[in-house]
């Protein structure tokens, strides 16, 4: 019995249940997931590496913040910090991600829509966030984070992945680059975001509700981030530049709808092609990483597309050449 076990089985005990539990996948997580029996139905217990302390667990905290403000979470049903365990409401199986693949386009379509409003309810509770002092309202995607986010691309694509070394001249300048894309993008970071919305992290749950997951790391950032990770994340094939500026618009609009300050479609769709080069260049470091030190290589066909369509949007800035050189190299 491992670790993560051996605490649930005390956690379990202490509260008279039963020891019964059955281990579910956790992607990408380095928490272990478990669907186990509670009163007279089954919930979700989530066990973390080590204690917490509660008063400052990040996904207690952010929970609490979501829910408050109408948010489709699940509900947390108890907790032992010193054991590491949350339970939570059980959502189901069905995964928003698989579940596209097995519907028709039409409803295809009209649950993107609405994942893409749910990014812009995100966006409308980040006054109730800093009212609540919510953990998410002092962390910023900062100019500090986001470089480090691509000096983890760079470390781990380029040496991890592909096992070879930057020339020194490529290193200093893709770090040049690095740090302006990082400071400007630092300028957007004003709204509450997810952080990791894409549709993985959707559930569909057995009523037929979309719910969101794995929002523990939100923090504020820019109105475009979780628009780049929902539209471009672990895609195999681009997306047409004209159904990418469709996406933007009925965000933008849904955002007015919500209250929110209406923002000029192509100062957004600059902003969108800047995050879009952070983004899915730190997604590209993240499967790097997870394909080889951790053996998930079911990442490995998201990477070249992760790069593609950085190159892409800067070739659509004209800017970064030593980006656009660099991955020119890769992506092909």
């Amino acid at each position: 019995m491992s670790d993560f076990q051996e605490r649930l089985r005390r956690f379990l005990d202490s509260r008279g249940l039963s020891e019964g539990f059955a281990l579910l996948t956790a992607d990408a997580s380095t928490r272990e997931y478990f669907r186990i029996a509670w009163q007279d139905t089954t919930a979700i217990a989530c066990v973390y590496p080590e204690a917490f302390d509660p008063s400052t667990q990040n996904y207690l905290d952010v929970t609490r913040l979501f829910l408050a403000s109408g948010l489709p979470v699940a509900e947390i049903l108890d907790f032992e910090g010193e054991l590491g365990v949350i339970v939570q409401e059980d959502l189901g199986d069905r995964v928003l991600r698989d579940f596209m693949f097995e519907i028709e386009p039409t409803k295809r379509r009209r649950l993107r829509d609405e994942a893409i409003s749910l990014i812009a309810r995100i966006q409308a509770a980040t006054p109730r966030a800093y009212k609540m002092h919510s953990i998410a309202s002092e962390l910023r995607f900062d100019t500090e984070k986001l470089e480090w986010e691509l000096g983890f691309f760079k470390e781990h694509f380029f040496e991890t992945y592909l096992k070879k070394q930057l020339t020194n001249e490529d290193n200093a300048r893709l770090s040049a680059e690095f740090h302006s894309l990082a400071e400007e993008l630092d300028g957007f970071a004003t709204v509450l975001c997810h952080r990791d919305f894409h549709a993985a992290n959707l559930m569909i749950d057995p009523n037929g509700q979309m719910r969101i997951i794995d929002h523990q790391d939100a923090r504020i950032g820019s109105p475009a981030y979780d628009l780049v990770s929902l539209l471009l994340d672990r895609i195999t094939e681009l997306p047409a530049r004209e159904w990418l500026a469709e996406k933007r618009k009925f965000f933008l609009d849904m955002r007015v709808k919500l209250g929110l300050p209406r923002l000029d479609e192509e100062e957004f769709a600059y902003e969108f092609r800047l995050q879009t080069i952070q983004r899915c260049l730190k997604a590209a470091g993240t499967f790097s990483y997870q394909s080889v030190n951790r053996g998930k290589t079911y990442f490995i066909p998201f990477i070249k597309p992760m790069l593609q369509i950085s190159l892409r949007a800067a070739e659509s800035l004209g800017r970064f050449p030593a980006i656009r050189e660099t991955l020119g190299r890769e992506a092909n």
